[in-house]
């Protein structure tokens, strides 16, 4: 099969597009014929090495989290109901790092694979399940935002944002995200009641003009917007992070660190299919330019998701 991977550590020039051994179709495995991928922050972070001491890594390996495909294959033992030809979409997370979805068949573990959208394109499927699943375990288990909450999306316009401010809506929540001003028109279209700018001050400041602190907050920046959160909310209990995990709580909150989830999956398909999640898919690259998607992640601030063709 072709491929996307790297054998050492270091910047979008270590990966390589070339020939790699078929994975085998394990008892409890859901083997993807691809058809694409996307890359997101984490990506180019395991790719220079920071994730060593959370994940075993084992080199070479093929990068990518996100996958939406064909089941070319079934293992004995799955009992999800998939079949071959079924078009499935995943976020394919194992216990170690090698064998990621940036490869023509990927072997997904039955639990990380669900029915995919048919509303959806491929490369639409395959932006949604690491950043819609961190949004919605973030907004329903760790926050558990429901009808008349006020909720603090901040990077509202990015990849996770984006999605977290159309799934808190979904769940009867009034938001204010924050955006650069570029983007504010953006975020406001997604459902935000108002966009806060969060280069413009202390966003606990912003918010005394917009009904003062919030039910809930959910933090996809750290650094100054999680330090200054325990004044966003009325509650610190109800604040959230992907990102500094230690800081987060010591503030009171909670630390999300995305899992695999397929009744996930299948709520997700649920707000797509009844046209409450839109996706957008900012830049799309073919598999041999995996390496200028990976440059545009390292960057920041891409617009939407960043999809790859396999």
């Amino acid at each position: 099969m072709r491929a996307a991977s790297y054998d050492t550590y270091g910047g979008p020039e270590v990966l390589t597009i070339g020939e790699r051994p078929d994975p085998p179709v394990g008892p409890d495995t859901v083997l993807v014929r691809a058809r694409a991928t996307s890359v997101n922050p984490v990506d180019w972070k395991i790719r220079e090495g920071h994730l060593r001491g959370a994940y075993p890594h084992h080199l070479p390996i093929i990068p990518g989290w996100d996958v939406a495909g064909v089941v070319e294959a079934v293992g004995p033992s799955v009992r999800t109901g998939l079949r071959v030809g079924d078009e499935v979409w995943g976020y394919v997370r194992r216990d170690d790092v090698a064998h990621g979805t940036a490869a023509e068949l990927v072997p997904a573990p039955e639990r990380t694979v669900a029915h995919k959208p048919g509303s959806l394109s491929f490369e639409e499927a395959a932006s949604v399940p690491l950043a819609g699943l961190t949004a919605y375990q973030a907004l329903t288990e760790a926050l558990d935002v429901g009808t008349g909450d006020r909720v603090l999306v901040h990077a509202a316009s990015g990849g996770v944002g984006q999605l977290a401010v159309q799934i808190a809506v979904a769940l009867g929540a009034e938001v204010v995200g924050t955006a650069s001003p570029a983007h504010h028109e953006l975020v406001r279209g997604l459902g935000a009641s108002a966009v806060l700018d969060h280069r413009a001050g202390p966003v606990s400041g912003q918010l005394a003009a917009h009904g003062g602190p919030v039910d809930a907050v959910l933090d996809l920046v750290g650094g100054a917007a999680l330090a200054d959160a325990p004044r966003q909310v009325r509650d610190t209990a109800r604040i959230a992070s992907v990102i500094e995990p230690e800081t987060v709580l010591g503030l009171g909150g909670r630390y999300v660190f995305v899992r695999p989830d397929r009744p996930g999956l299948d709520a997700l398909a649920d707000l797509v299919e009844s046209g409450r999640l839109r996706v957008r898919v900012a830049h799309t690259f073919p598999l041999e330019r995996i390496a200028d998607a990976h440059r545009l992640s390292q960057e920041g601030s891409p617009g939407g998701k960043i999809a790859v063709t396999i």
